[in-house]
């Protein structure tokens, strides 16, 4: 029986010649997992109900889904969706400030050096920058502060806000095929360079010049070995 092989592993050094080699114009992240480990998504989730944003109904609620999603019963599209639903009713500002709060206390410890200094590089070149995630835009917006990334280029999961309070209406849930088509509603139908973690950022990386995995899950790893996309696994991550 034929078996892949595994994908090439680069180190640090090699991992940002390669980048810089490539001269991206235009390089598009994930966020969770790819520029800091862990998911910020399930850990705002929790953060906003052990904090009593969220009526006991709701969480309830949500609970009953996150189980059902880890299940398989549920798709990533939805839960992503719900996940920022779920805050329907509260003011805008209250998801703001519960975003500064959590991310400062929870995330930034997470943040990948290596890949906050390719950013600053690809920036002091003039690179642009865009952030693609199905985490909600709060949360995302607060954590690209980090890296001088605007709101303008941040694709999150999002949901309408009307007179200052948050709304059922989602706008936009990237993740999948549909961070695609988030980038490619924004003008960037191929990016030069892409950079994901899962296998819900493999529809991003196969329309990039150059794919770029960082700390692969097992299933974008599987596809990394069929792609023959080199990986890179940052210090904090790498494996023994």
């Amino acid at each position: 029986m034929s078996t892949v092989a595994k994908p090439q592993t680069l180190t640090t050094a090699e991992f940002h010649a390669a980048v810089h080699a490539l001269a991206p114009t235009v390089a598009v992240f994930d966020c969770d997992g790819t520029l800091w480990s862990g998911d910020a998504g399930v850990g705002f989730m929790r953060w906003t109900v052990d904090g009593g944003l969220l009526s006991r109904e709701a969480i309830g609620w949500l609970d009953d889904r996150y189980r059902a999603y880890l299940r398989g019963e549920v798709s990533e599209v939805a839960i992503c969706g719900e996940m920022v639903q779920i805050y329907q009713g509260l003011r805008e500002s209250e998801m703001r400030s519960a975003a500064t709060e959590f991310f400062a206390a929870r995330i930034e410890k997470n943040i990948f050096p290596e890949m906050l200094a390719l950013i600053r590089q690809l920036q002091a070149r003039g690179g642009e920058i865009w952030a693609v995630s199905s985490t909600c835009n709060w949360v995302v917006e607060e954590g690209m502060s980090r890296f001088d990334i605007p709101p303008g280029r941040i694709l999150a999961a999002r949901v309408a806000v009307v007179e200052g309070f948050v709304t059922p209406t989602l706008i936009d849930v990237p993740t999948d095929e549909a961070k695609v088509a988030s980038l490619a509603r924004v003008g960037i139908p191929r990016p030069d360079a892409a950079f994901g973690n899962s296998i819900h950022d493999a529809a991003m990386l196969a329309i990039a010049r150059r794919a770029f995995p960082i700390d692969p899950s097992p299933a974008l790893l599987a596809r990394c070995a069929q792609e023959k996309w080199p990986v890179y696994f940052p210090a904090s991550v790498a494996p023994a």
